[in-house]
């Protein structure tokens, strides 16, 4: 497809050149701003060619209730007017049935067919943590999960974006900056290593990913909390575009839920447009407090009904426990009433924890009745409550006092103990806490394949260094990882692989091919057993102990010889290789259990006994599984 662009970052020769090109029928697709789009020599320029379509994409744009609100998009109607002729399509991934009629209203478009598509991206894990200290968490989350994969972090401020880009360069990660305030050729180096480099983390302000297709972006984090849904969901969309399991992570403290009321009501919008704005708001600050699936939650924002618990997220996956919160929800209260609703968070907390700084001391605030109650919790878990206050209305950060707590009247039953309050209880901090393997969003690669999975990557970076393409563009991980499972030893057999085309066969299959020979996948796994049975496998075949093979995998040992059973049964392992005992011994497992067998009902209960409980039960299923 002959594609190209016009804006700003061309020259002006360069300009005149596609402008030609246009008038000259050689572009097929070109991409304009709606901006210059409604400009009357653009418009002019457009009756000099033949167009075929006019494709409106991110077209929420036009909503002025929508988060990515841009007035031009409401010019484009126009266009109906001086092309009728001319078919229209508008495209969005992010509109509730609000935006959608505003859609409909604002380009002319009432008697247009829709065509809805399903909200849910299957393939992605949510997971939103609250708490303190987000940037080592995202450290944890990003060096456990995605070592070497490609990913996003989004960030609220053009500092915070620079800062966290240099700290996770320091910690050995290809980190790039990206934001409004770079000088552009900068965005334009940092965008292509992003898209045509490996491993690359970009870390950006949400300047970024607009118009961005690279389909192996293995996660997406945010280190602010979103200002809606809409964006949000539009973000994590940009991981997992290739189908593959994806991460999209949130972490999000008190701070946020108190900058971000803040900056609803700091601006010269009409009133409207603020609870609008503060409506939205509030149903991300409840998606993140939200006991329930998440994804449920967020397609039932977008009118999509969904019955059943995703069971791939982290609510489902670890749902979250609540507790009476009801004292300690009226300690925080009381504590705000006490020290006269003039202080923050943080000097709340030192009071109901009982430090004498000097400040409390001064105030006099050592003598109130809250101080030093609080000791029971810690201070994150204070910090917990607090959040949960304002995310449900209790209480609220008054700007005009430089973030001082005020009571909202809501609270008075509450305060005055007329009624109980349960909340979230503080998750565990993820510096401890064992990831599961449901939360990898990384493509698994079974460890008999992973140099062959390598070696594929490295073919693929070599041929897109040379044509000066993105990686992706060549094969998608996706195609390298059927590469490794199917082994195509000829160029036949790489037909049935998706993503090789007639073109890419001619022009990688014969490289493909010799890479995969020259690792020759090892007989004892060239079976039909699991990738997790495998993995396992190939780890024993290495000389690791089975407590070691149960440490590294991150499982019980019962579950390694779970799996060893398995090989047992089929004889791609020997039992001598499995357990170390005496010939005589395994002789008279080996007899108790054909006993057994020859019974109408085989109990592995009733061999323990007869073996007077000498042996355990996972040598007990490796001697039977021998006997298949």
């Amino acid at each position: 497809i002959k594609a190209t662009f016009l804006n700003s970052t061309l020259t002006s020769e360069q300009q005149y050149q596609v402008k030609q090109q246009l008038i000259n029928n050689d572009i097929d697709l070109l991409y304009v701003a709606p901006e210059r789009a409604m400009t009357n020599d653009f418009l002019q320029l457009l009756q000099q060619c033949e167009i075929a379509l006019f494709a409106i994409d991110e077209a929420h744009c036009v909503s002025q209730w929508g988060h990515d609100f841009r007035r031009d998009y409401q010019n484009l109607y126009r266009l109906h007017d001086l092309f009728p002729q001319v078919p229209r399509i508008a495209l969005t991934a992010t509109a509730d049935s609000r935006t959608r009629q505003e859609i409909e209203q604002q380009l002319n478009l009432q008697q247009a067919s829709k065509f809805i598509h399903s909200f849910d991206r299957p393939n992605i894990f949510y997971q939103i943590s609250e708490g303190q200290n987000n940037r080592q968490r995202l450290w944890n989350f990003i060096s456990r999960n995605h070592p070497n994969d490609a990913g996003i972090v989004y960030c609220l401020s053009r500092k915070q974006v620079e800062s966290t880009a240099d700290w996770l360069s320091k910690k050995g990660r290809k980190a790039l900056p990206y934001h409004a305030g770079l000088n552009k050729d900068i965005r334009a180096d940092h965008q292509r290593r992003f898209l045509q480099e490996e491993s690359v983390i970009i870390v950006a302000t949400i300047a970024f990913g607009m118009g961005i297709d690279k389909p192996d972006v293995r996660f997406v984090a945010h280190l602010s909390l979103p200002k809606n849904i809409e964006a949000y969901y539009q973000e994590t969309g940009r991981a997992g575009r290739d189908g593959q399991p994806a991460n999209a992570w949130l972490a999000y403290g008190l701070q946020d839920v108190i900058t971000l009321r803040q900056m609803t009501q700091d601006t010269d919008a009409d009133e409207s447009h603020k609870r609008n704005v503060h409506q939205k708001l509030e149903a991300m600050l409840g998606l993140c407090e939200q006991t329930r699936c998440r994804r449920q939650t967020i397609l039932n924002y977008f009118d999509e009904a969904m019955d059943l618990a995703c069971g791939h997220c982290d609510n489902c996956q670890s749902p979250p426990e609540t507790w009476d919160a009801t004292e300690a929800s009226r300690m925080a209260l009381s504590c705000i009433y006490r020290t006269g609703q003039r202080f923050g968070v943080n000097y709340l907390i030192d009071v109901l924890l009982g430090k004498d700084h000097p400040r409390i001391v001064q105030n006099g605030h050592d003598k109130v009745s809250t101080f030093g109650i609080g000791t029971f919790l810690s201070n994150s878990e204070w910090h917990s409550i607090y959040r949960q206050l304002i995310v449900l209305g209790y209480i609220t950060s008054d700007i005009e006092s430089y973030g001082a707590i005020k009571l909202n009247p809501i609270c008075n039953p509450l305060l005055k103990g007329e009624e109980t309050l349960h909340l979230r209880k503080q998750q565990v901090d993820l510096s401890t806490e064992k990831t599961s393997s449901g939360r990898k969003g990384k493509t698994k690669v079974r460890l008999a394949d992973q140099d062959l999975f390598d070696a594929l990557r490295e073919l693929r970076k070599n041929l897109a260094d040379h044509q000066g393409v993105p990686p992706f563009v060549i094969l998608h991980d996706k195609t390298l990882h059927e590469l490794c499972s199917g082994r195509p030893s000829s160029l036949t057999q790489m037909e049935t692989i998706s993503g090789i085309g007639a073109k890419k066969l001619e022009l990688y299959g014969a490289d493909l091919i010799k890479v995969i020979e020259s690792f020759p996948l090892d007989e004892t796994l060239d079976n039909n057993l699991s990738d997790t049975v495998n993995e396992t496998l190939q780890l024993f075949s290495q000389g690791l102990s089975l407590e070691d093979i149960a440490k590294k995998r991150e499982v019980t040992l019962t579950t390694i010889y779970n799996h060893l059973c398995a090989a047992l049964e089929v004889h791609i392992i020997e039992l001598k290789d499995v357990i170390k005992l005496d010939k005589s011994d395994i002789d008279n497992i080996i007899y108790v259990i054909e006993l057994s067998m020859d019974e109408e009902t085989f109990s592995m209960r009733q061999v323990f006994d007869s073996l007077s409980e000498e042996f355990d039960y996972n040598i007990l299923n490796c001697v039977k599984a021998s006997l298949a």
